[in-house]
């Protein structure tokens, strides 16, 4: 069984190449937690479905209070999660602006954090982002 695609947002300093990435009050997986038991699929896991990241995107826009565009989608991005319940897409999403949206970070609880500033994550969320910070910057 498949489940909804979740989201990692990023933002990707343009000048200095500086990546950090949203953290909200659950992780840095939007909008909903993965659960306890999920774990990371090996990366050349790649199931015959593939998600456009559109609605996903546009939802993390709402969500945010963000305009639409705000978000792009990083199309070459995918990673999976397999949990009891199902397999989960995990998709990366960049914000558009030169800065990141902090207000909007304040306004959902959240706030912007480095790749050495997630030790507290899930052992999941951290190799996750470990590999949307190895996609972005190539």
């Amino acid at each position: 069984m498949m489940l909804q695609p979740r989201l990692i947002l990023l933002h990707k300093q343009a000048t200095s190449g500086r990546v950090r990435f949203l953290c909200l009050s659950s992780g840095v997986i939007a909008f909903k937690p993965l659960p306890v038991l999920a774990a990371l699929r090996d990366e050349d896991y790649s199931p015959t479905i593939q998600f456009h990241p559109t609605a996903v995107v546009r939802e993390a826009e709402i969500q945010l209070g963000l305009p639409e565009g705000a978000i792009v989608p990083e199309a070459d991005f995918q990673a999976w999660v397999d949990t009891p319940e199902g397999d989960v897409p995990v998709l990366l999403a960049a914000f558009a602006g030169i800065d990141p949206p902090f207000s909007a970070a304040e306004r959902t609880g959240s706030r912007f954090i480095a790749l050495t500033e997630a030790r507290a994550l899930t052992e999941v969320e951290r190799n996750l982002l470990r590999r949307a910070y190895e996609h972005v910057l190539g």
